[in-house]
């Protein structure tokens, strides 16, 4: 089997920018088709790049963009963005479910107006849209296209320090994991692969620099995540199902030794851990 996403089909939701974006161009590499789901369609001086600026990075990169605007919590709207990308290029052979909502509150300082924001982006969601892209990926997978759904979600612990701190967020992130276990054996039949991808340290992004206290020169780029989600999506579909991935590992057992390119500060050992990894 060539590894290559060459005429592939990729829909990625929140990939204006940060790590979706850069999933979306490791695609592009290949010459595959992206289809970019996000809501930011405004530049925000905060969050720099929004869903077309990020359409022009495809482009450049070597593949074809087709930016849809969508909120992943809106049910009609994602039934049209999937529509919009079987129009576009006939089909769809990979989802990436990659929006994600994040408060680090404890229970006293979560607004259920927030909770209620992070079930829906988080676990919602990702159910919603890979309800949605599920018709196209059994037609995939029918034509021998390698199907699969990749979440970038954490591996499942249920150990109470992870809970403690932020018991709503966790639950959320949770909730798009429990999606890959059940979703992952509720398609092995079909020929669709449903993984998740996880990071090992801190990723630097637009949305982490609005955590206070993070120091961005101790995290990895966003390029760590997107080679690792590139050589989930070019295994065999029906071989590689129903497993949570930490990026620096997969690299690693595909022979990627040196890691340091990937750091923000060359030569850095000393690297801010992410959540759920123990």
């Amino acid at each position: 089997m060539t590894r290559s996403l060459k005429g592939k089909t990729l829909v990625i939701t929140g990939a204006s920018r940060g790590i979706g974006l850069a999933i979306g161009e490791r695609a592009a590499r290949d010459g595959a088709n992206v289809v970019l789901l996000a809501k930011t369609t405004e530049p925000n001086p905060r969050l720099p790049g929004t869903l077309f600026t990020a359409a022009e990075e495809i482009q450049v990169a070597g593949g074809q963009a087709l930016p849809v605007p969508t909120d992943i919590r809106d049910e009609a709207a994602v039934a049209a963005a999937v529509q919009a990308a079987v129009d576009r290029f006939g089909g769809i052979d990979i989802l990436v479910n990659n929006a994600s909502a994040i408060s680090l509150t404890n229970t006293p300082m979560t607004p259920m107006k927030r909770f209620d924001l992070m079930f829906g982006v988080n676990v919602r969601g990702t159910y919603c849209c890979t309800q949605a892209c599920l018709p196209h990926l059994i037609a995939s997978a029918k034509a021998g296209r390698n199907p699969h759904v990749l979440n970038m979600s954490p591996p499942l612990s249920m150990r109470e320090h992870w809970f403690r701190p932020h018991v709503a967020y966790t639950m959320a992130k949770y909730g798009m994991s429990e999606c890959t276990l059940g979703h992952a054996g509720e398609f092995r039949p079909l020929g669709i692969a449903v993984n998740s991808l996880w990071p090992r340290t801190a990723i630097a992004t637009a949305a982490l620099q609005m955590i206070p206290g993070v120091d961005l020169k101790l995290c990895r780029k966003p390029e760590i995540l997107a080679d690792a989600a590139w050589w989930i999506l070019t295994s065999e579909s029906k071989a590689v199902s129903g497993h949570f991935f930490i990026d620096d590992e997969l690299l690693q057992s595909h022979g990627v030794h040196d890691l340091d390119p990937y750091a923000v500060t060359p030569g850095n050992r000393n690297f801010i851990p992410d959540f759920f990894v123990d």
